[in-house]
């Protein structure tokens, strides 16, 4: 196939400031993310605490099973006196002889030999004699691959704690505990942990997983939704005081995506981990309105839809409210500063950002509740960013009300969500041009992907994102922040297509819009310079240029979904101090081209990189279908 021709400019003495975080990620609840995903936690329902809410099919005992080891054993779900309220349900086992307790975590457990695996436990004895707890890391078929006994219960909760070392490795293999006498004994709260977390840290995240999101380069982190943070009605909203504190003082609850929240990965852990990576923390909170899809499906129609929690409780939620930035920024003699210093973080997490609802009707009920918080967040802190809601899609009745209520009252951020075909996204590359960008009102687009033909990761659809992120750069004085969603899935445990990152319980598969996004991420910068092409056609090439301050190198972005290569004209006007050698890195491939990890069939397009020599002017030839960084040094 033949080439074409096309012309670049980019005024390299004409910078204009935009954001420095426009580029992040967003972190929910879906597709097992939290859960048997990037939180380390290998035991399933270690609080007894499923149940049919979460998913028709489970009870307070899914994911665990009696083996007999030559007793008889009966068990209950036990209520009275349980460790705290918050974690009102243990496990009453009551033994006669010799039986097992197993858990096979979430689709087999992980074990590497010579790794060391922190064990804890609750029990209070309640009946009879029962001697010392042993506790096994198994393989698949039974053998034993770490063993260690630990105390026998007494008659109050006591939490018993061991360390085992593997001597043998299995990626499904499973734990248990040993129980033996006569008599009936709780339990709860039975955790396996890897030692080895991401940063060393107790209770903390998957290495490999977070490292994938750490690589990156995300500016903040969105969390913990999402859909998940209004919930499937007011008593499962997400609270953030119930997610944190020793774990067995938490509030478990029903995932909005039919599952299980432990909330293990809890408020701390989210802001730790945007500290260890260098994110700044955008927590999300409810609105005081539940998920306007709340409810049972009849007829097409939700049953209840969004509710409001009534205006005579609205003064505590506000101060909920309030007490999450004490907590975040406070001094350490302040009431909540001082339960995050307690809980091992004396300095404050810099908290600048703050989502208020997400994709909520604009009713009445929302715009009231709403405004009580806002109005007291910018009374107390005046220094957070508030940043509100536009609704599920760009365009469409809450779209129009979100952005004229925004402008009537001066909410200074909203967040835009947008889930379209890769044409739409080639189609509205001018879309935030046309915005007014002399409002105070700033854009986040918080949620966005590009759905191509079933929901696949292609090529076709990360170059539509690349090309639509190039217009962020340009706008990046109106678009303040920008996150793909949703960020990852579990293979085989998915609710939602397509992901960002897959992965299951011993490898991580990065899409071919991950690469994208780490592109954007990796050489993002905190001025625009105005960049113009000229081509024969207009909607096959898109392009931006940004400088990075801290290097001094000027970053183009080249976007082409042209079925040949395009001979393009580079002209750098202004350019100074420019250095002969440039790094070029260019993702590409065939258009329906897709990421695949299988033992049979392995096939990734990742990006590549080379030297490139560059002049003020120069030629450089694009790739079909493909996303080029070229990184040219001016110092």
């Amino acid at each position: 196939m033949t080439s074409t021709t096309a012309r670049l400019t980019v005024q390299a003495d004409q910078p204009k400031a935009i954001s420095p975080d426009l580029f992040g990620i967003f972190f929910e609840d879906i597709n097992y993310s939290a859960d048997g995903g990037l939180y380390a936690e290998l035991i399933q329902n270690r609080s007894f605490a499923y149940s049919s809410a979460d998913n028709p099919d489970w009870n307070f005992f899914t994911g665990w099973e009696l083996v007999s080891g030559g007793g008889t054993c009966s068990i209950a779900l036990g209520t009275d006196a349980p460790i705290h309220p918050n974690n009102p349900h243990y496990l009453a086992l009551n033994v006669d002889g010799a039986v097992g307790l197993r858990n096979t975590g979430y689709d087999g457990i992980v074990i590497n030999a010579g790794a060391t695996y922190d064990v804890a436990l609750f029990a209070q004895m309640l009946a009879g004699t029962i001697g010392a707890l042993t506790v096994r890391l198994e393989g698949r078929l039974g053998e034993v691959l770490g063993e260690a006994v630990l105390p026998a219960p007494t008659g109050t909760w006591t939490k018993l704690t061991t360390a085992l070392v593997a001597t043998g490795s299995d990626n499904h293999g499973r734990f248990s505990v040993q129980v033996s006498g006569a008599g009936t004994v709780a339990l709860d709260v039975i955790s396996l942990f890897p030692r080895a977390t991401f940063r060393n840290h107790s209770n903390g995240l998957r290495p490999d997983l977070a490292q994938v999101i750490a690589d990156l380069k995300p500016r903040f982190i969105r969390f913990p939704g999402g859909c998940l943070v209004h919930g499937d009605g007011l008593g499962n909203m997400y609270r953030w005081k119930d997610t944190i504190g020793p774990i067995e003082t938490r509030k478990e609850q029903f995932n909005i995506w039919n599952y299980h929240q432990s909330v293990g990965l809890g408020y701390f852990e989210y802001f730790q981990f945007c500290e260890d990576i260098g994110a700044k923390p955008l927590p999300v909170v409810p609105a005081g309105v539940c998920c306007p899809n709340t409810g049972a499906r009849y007829n097409g129609l939700w049953e209840q839809g969004q509710c409001g929690i009534p205006l005579d409780e609205m003064d505590d939620y506000v101060q909920e409210v309030l007490d999450l930035i004490e907590w975040a920024n406070g001094p350490v003699d302040s009431p909540w500063g001082a339960k995050r210093a307690a809980a091992g973080h004396p300095e404050p997490f810099n908290l600048e950002y703050l989502g208020v609802g997400n994709e909520d009707r604009i009713t009445d009920v929302f715009k009231e509740r709403f405004l009580l918080i806002t109005n007291a967040v910018k009374a107390k802190y005046p220094e957070i960013t508030v940043i509100g809601t536009v609704g599920p899609r760009p365009e469409g009745e809450d779209y129009e009300d979100g952005w004229q209520f925004a402008r009537d009252y001066q909410i200074p951020m909203v967040d835009e969500h947008g889930y379209k075909s890769p044409d739409w996204f080639w189609d509205n590359l001018g879309r935030f041009d046309a915005y007014d960008h002399s409002v105070s009102t700033t854009v986040y687009l918080g949620e966005y992907a590009a759905h191509d033909m079933g929901r696949r990761s292609t090529l076709r659809s990360a170059l539509a994102e690349a090309a639509y992120l190039t217009t962020l750069e340009r706008n990046g004085d109106i678009v303040r922040l920008s996150s793909y969603a949703p960020l990852l899935g579990k293979q085989r445990r998915s609710q939602w297509e397509p992901d960002l990152i897959y992965f299951d319980n011993t490898n991580v598969y990065p899409t071919i819009n991950y690469y994208v996004q780490q592109l954007f991420g990796v050489n993002a910068g905190e001025s625009y310079l105005p960049t113009s092409l000229i081509s024969a056609d207009d909607k096959t090439l898109a392009a931006s240029t940004v400088v990075e301050v801290q290097s001094g190198d000027l970053i183009l972005k080249i976007v082409s979904r042209a079925d040949v290569s395009v001979e393009l004209q580079i002209d750098l006007a202004g350019v100074v101090n420019l250095q002969p050698e440039a790094i070029c890195t260019v993702l590409s491939g065939a258009p329906l081209a897709e990421n695949s990890y299988s033992f049979w069939h392995t096939h990734i397009v990742k990006p590549e990189t080379r030297p490139l020599m560059v002049a003020p002017r120069f030629s450089y030839t694009v790739p079909a279908h493909s996303l080029s960084v070229i990184r040219v040094r001016t110092r």
